[in-house]
């Protein structure tokens, strides 16, 4: 039970880091930057103030890390599998016995007749058990 809560809690935590991303305004990008044409001599413009969404955008990063962390420490000390309560869950499955002709003995086979060349009939096999 604690798990769904986690993944939902994680699930949200995802999509309001991707709202919050998406939604930042670029930081000087533009074609006239890559060509010299930039108003500061710093690599990605001038420096802004933190604003609203960068900090939200910190506290989220962390939460989305530490999320991680956690979902993978509660996975390991949850159920293994599905089959985890299953008693003999690896036995495997037997396999359908063959009919047998009439008159002949468990365990061997009688060989199928050859297939006759064309242009000849089949000539007749001898019954088994004669």
């Amino acid at each position: 039970m604690l798990s769904y809560l986690l993944v939902t809690l994680y699930v949200l935590i995802c999509l309001f880091l991707l709202i919050v991303v998406l939604l930042q305004q670029g930081r000087g990008g533009d074609i006239a930057s890559a060509f010299g044409g930039g108003g500061s001599q710093t690599a990605f413009g001038a420096r802004q103030g933190a604003t609203v969404l960068t900090r939200a955008t910190a506290v989220l990063s962390a939460l989305f890390l530490i999320g991680a962390i956690v979902l993978s420490v509660v996975g390991q000390r949850g159920p293994s599998s599905v089959l985890s309560g299953v008693g003999g869950a690896a036995t495997p499955a037997t396999p359908a016995s063959t009919p047998q002709a009439p008159g002949s003995t468990p365990g061997t086979q009688t060989p199928a007749p050859a297939p006759a060349p064309q242009g000849q009939a089949p000539v007749p096999s001898a019954p088994a058990g004669s």
